[in-house]
């Protein structure tokens, strides 16, 4: 029937249609969205007869939800072939049936072939059933059936199921909003050409799928709308529908077309599609009102059919730049993320041990760039390190201040001497007390290290071995080990600096240089002992604390620093290496099982991807 359709189009339209096909048949669909045509109508709107038509086969009837899962519908002229069909779905896994879950891992196609039209239908109702469930529930699982035929279009649909306002017995209470949100999912795509069918019997403005079209396009600018049921208007309101195809009413870029498919006494008498088709025509022909719709190419399903087909190729063409893009941008992603996966340890033991080592060293390497500054994964390590050691700066600076007053200092700390005699013990125990209350600060700067240190450590570890779980579990707990010995070493050489500094010395020049800054005057060797004076302890005091401070300040965070970072850093390094010695390769080289699955399906969609780049390259 539509045989003749195919002279009125231009000769390039089939490689686009076949371009987008071959992309289908890749599997491009699961990555990105491509030009389509999707039908929507109300239930009873006449869109099974409209697809009927178009594609010259049967599909399933009935009253309430017949269509119950998205149906790609690809229509292709191909001659020397008198009519064959290819059904293909992918079966839920059991026990997840009919809601709508993407389990492709876990799912096998079926595939039927068959010559037969009139096994259209129960190919279909059958994959419906076990993709929705036998009744009346819904599934957003796709079933694709490929007509091929020298009578046919070059054309693909997708058939959406009606739209529901009641649900009827057995239906969930919310089927009409789980119809909508199915329907939403493939219309609101930019890449979607919104195919709407409305019997011309009812007032448009109600109709909940055109309704539902201008929300996702206010515009108008995807939207294509059949008029179906013309026979059944009422008399007198010929005109008004007639304003609706001349887009005065609710005008769309793409326009109304008019048809009238076959009518439940047709179907019933068995009237065939070809002489459905000859009545659509004289119909038109000799209606008052409607001929002119055909002179101006508004009417018919033949005209139908040409229309969408050019609608579709059109699309194809404004999408291809941006199609070529997106592939593009997600081979870039998928290359990156395969990255991260590697490529996984060899089968054979000597490769894998290879494998091993190698990846030891690149470990090894990583926590020696780490410690010495070079490394930055996340955050910089050592601008971390030094926020830590300015605030201890900041502290031991802060304390200073309590040596201000001579004459209180003098007084608080006096002994049982009388007055112009001076206590050294005493001078001596006020440094002690000051000092010793650096104590606690100094080991929360040595936990702050520690606990900055481990993270960037882990970090490491992670973006080393994190497809390796026992790998990853024996490094971490090795780190923990080393640096809690570690902080051990370290908690003891800063006891042990206490202690030094609780002998309070230090050269008599630098005491004296200091002392000097400090009070503005000038104090030698020379004078010794003639200025040890009472009134100078404030400032003695102060002196001697100076010199603390620039111990401390720089001496703790190198203390630290060559305990918690470097030393650790090679401990670690031996440990890491040590492994090697006697190594249960593959238990050290086992992958999660998250891990090697990703890699797998990454693997696939890069090839998928590079097919459906491969047939857009040699296509443009």
């Amino acid at each position: 029937m539509m045989g003749e359709v195919h002279s009125h189009l231009e000769e390039n339209i089939r490689p686009y249609i076949d371009l987008i096909d071959s992309l289908r048949s890749v599997g491009i669909q699961k990555d990105l969205a491509l030009p389509t045509i999707v039908v929507i109508g109300d239930q009873s709107s006449g869109k099974s007869s409209v697809l009927e038509a178009l594609s010259g086969v049967a599909l399933p009837r009935g009253k309430g939800i017949v269509t119950r899962c998205p149906l790609e519908l690809r229509l292709k002229k191909v001659t020397g072939v008198k009519w064959k069909a290819v059904l293909t779905y992918w079966p839920v896994k059991a026990g997840k049936q009919a809601s709508g879950q993407a389990a492709w891992s876990t799912r096998n196609k079926k595939k039927f072939e068959f010559e037969d039209p009139s096994s259209v239908e129960i190919h279909v109702a059958t994959a419906q059933n076990e993709l929705a469930g036998k009744g009346v529930g819904i599934s957003d699982d796709l079933i694709t059936l490929e007509v091929m035929s020298p009578d046919v279009c070059d054309l693909t649909l997708i058939d959406l199921p009606g739209i529901a306002r009641v649900p009827l017995r057995g239906q969930p209470e919310d089927i009409g909003e789980q119809i909508k949100r199915l329907i939403i999912k493939f219309i609101e795509k930019q890449e979607t050409i919104n195919l709407v069918v409305v019997p011309c019997n009812i007032d448009i403005a109600t109709t909940e799928a055109l309704k539902m079209a201008q929300e996702v396009d206010p515009e108008g600018k995807r939207t294509v709308a059949i008029l179906t049921k013309p026979d059944l208007i009422d008399t007198g309101t010929e005109k008004s529908v007639l304003a609706i195809v001349h887009n005065e009413v609710i005008p769309l870029r793409k326009g109304y077309t008019m048809v009238k498919c076959r009518g439940q006494q047709q179907i019933d008498d068995h009237i065939p599609l070809e002489e459905a088709t000859q009545i659509e025509r004289d119909f038109f022909q000799n209606h008052d009102y409607f001929r002119c719709l055909l002179n101006e190419d508004k009417a018919t399903i033949k005209c139908l059919a040409i229309k969408l087909t050019q609608e579709l190729v059109d699309h194809i063409k404004k999408s291809l730049p941006q199609l070529d893009e997106q592939i593009k941008k997600l081979l870039w992603d998928v290359r990156n993320e395969l990255k991260e996966c590697e490529g996984g340890p060899p089968q054979d033991p000597r490769g894998a041990k290879q494998f091993l080592t190698q990846t030891l060293k690149r470990f090894n390497d990583q926590i020696n760039s780490l410690s010495s500054g070079e490394l930055i994964l996340k955050e910089n390590l050592f601008a971390q390190l030094r926020a830590e050691f300015k605030k201890w700066n900041d502290h031991l600076n802060r304390l200073k201040t309590s040596f201000s007053n001579s004459k209180a200092v003098s007084q608080k700390n006096r002994g049982r001497e009388l007055p112009g005699f001076s206590n050294y013990k005493v001078f001596e125990t006020v440094l002690q007390k000051h000092v010793a209350k650096l104590n606690k600060p100094a080991n929360d700067l040595l936990s702050s290290m520690k606990d900055i240190i481990l993270e960037h450590l882990l970090d490491v570890v992670n973006h080393c071995f994190q497809n390796y779980p026992v790998l990853k579990n024996i490094t971490v707990s090795k780190i923990n080990n080393i640096l809690s010995g570690q902080q051990e070493k370290a908690e003891q050489r800063i006891l042990e600096q206490f202690e030094m500094e609780n002998l309070i010395y230090t050269q008599d020049p630098i005491f004296l240089k200091i002392l000097s800054e400090i009070t503005n005057e000038r104090f030698s060797e020379e004078q010794l002992p003639m200025f040890d004076k009472k009134c100078k302890y404030s400032h003695m005091l102060e002196a001697h604390y100076e010199i603390v401070v620039q111990r401390m300040a720089d001496q703790l965070p190198m203390m630290i620093s060559l305990f918690m970072l470097k030393e650790t850093a090679e401990f670690l390094s031996t440990d890491i290496l040590g492994l090697l010695d006697g190594a249960n390769v593959s238990e050290l080289l086992f992958e999660d099982s998250d891990v090697s699955k990703r890699r797998k399906d990454l693997r696939v969609r890069l090839d998928r991807l590079s097919a459906a780049q491969a047939a857009l390259t040699e296509f443009i």
